[in-house]
């Protein structure tokens, strides 16, 4: 800790202790946003874990229905299977504000609520594993949507969360400390002052004393 450079003045004692009051208030109100942005955060990562390998595991399970299809059909047929789409999807993109932080909301909106529009094909001529690699395709979709807001959401929240911690360490280790030293200082230096000006009238009034009895 380090005392500030200030006057030892009552003016500056008063001044001091506003702002430590203050101070601490700020200290309280900055642990308890890092708390809450540390408990919504941890459940953002977990939602992350799980949405990860879900995505993971249908993208997984279309290749694998596609690479089937690719040995079954003819590459012209594959081709021309999905060369016009039938469903079209538009990403409206938003922002919520969690605990001062503005995290981005990805919402898909979908030509038609037709699921089965997702097959851009007659399936007379096609493979049984192209509806599979489609399919799976069109499931994982919206949870990659939501994978890549959470994630997101995540880097926002940690560079928050970093900022906050930041300033609730320089209050608690810098901050608050050197009110508090600053103003035992002052506090002491006021005494001492106190105590000499005490000391300086108790022997004026002796002088006085002494001179009106010398006089009588």
């Amino acid at each position: 800790m380090a005392r500030l450079n200030v006057n030892p003045t009552r003016m500056e004692l008063t001044k001091l202790k506003k702002k430590l009051v203050s101070a601490r208030r700020g200290h309280k109100l900055l642990k308890d946003k890092r708390d809450e942005l540390m408990r919504q955060f941890m459940g953002m990562i977990k939602e992350t874990r799980s949405l990860r390998t879900e995505v993971e595991t249908g993208i997984s399970e279309a290749n694998r229905y596609m690479a089937v299809a690719g040995s079954v059909m003819q590459r012209e047929a594959l081709e021309t299977a999905l060369m016009i789409p039938k469903q079209e999807v538009e990403l409206e993109v938003g922002e919520k504000n969690v605990m001062s932080v503005l995290i981005p909301e990805f919402q898909a909106k979908f030509r038609t609520d037709d699921e089965n529009d997702v097959y851009s094909y007659g399936m007379a001529f096609t493979s049984i594993d192209l509806d599979g690699a489609v399919s799976a395709l069109g499931s994982v979709f919206p949870k990659m949507i939501r994978l890549a807001e959470i994630e997101k959401a995540c880097l926002l929240m940690a560079d928050e969360i970093e900022k906050t911690r930041r300033r609730v360490n320089a209050l608690e280790h810098i901050m608050i400390p050197d009110y508090e030293e600053t103003i035992r200082y002052i506090t002491m230096k006021l005494s001492e002052n106190e105590r000499s000006t005490t000391t300086s009238l108790m022997k004026v009034k002796d002088m006085v004393l002494k001179q009106s009895h010398n006089f009588t």
